[in-house]
């Protein structure tokens, strides 16, 4: 929860920036977090699919 108060009030501040910045650092801002998001989806997909049919110690059988 409190990671999400943190995520909005971050959000808030770009936000903000966004408005007072030349539209192309924008633009640049905006890829460069679409390619870290792209990059952890992938990576979240690669681990899932590495996981599959494996057992999950901590709750004692198959995710």
């Amino acid at each position: 929860m409190l990671f999400l108060i943190g995520a909005l009030l971050v959000l808030g501040v770009v936000i903000g920036t966004a408005a007072h910045v030349p539209a192309p650092v924008s633009m640049v801002a905006g890829c460069v977090i679409a390619l870290w998001l792209a990059l952890f989806a992938v990576r979240e997909r690669l681990w899932s699919r590495s996981r599959a049919g494996r057992p999950d110690h901590d709750r004692g059988g198959l995710r």
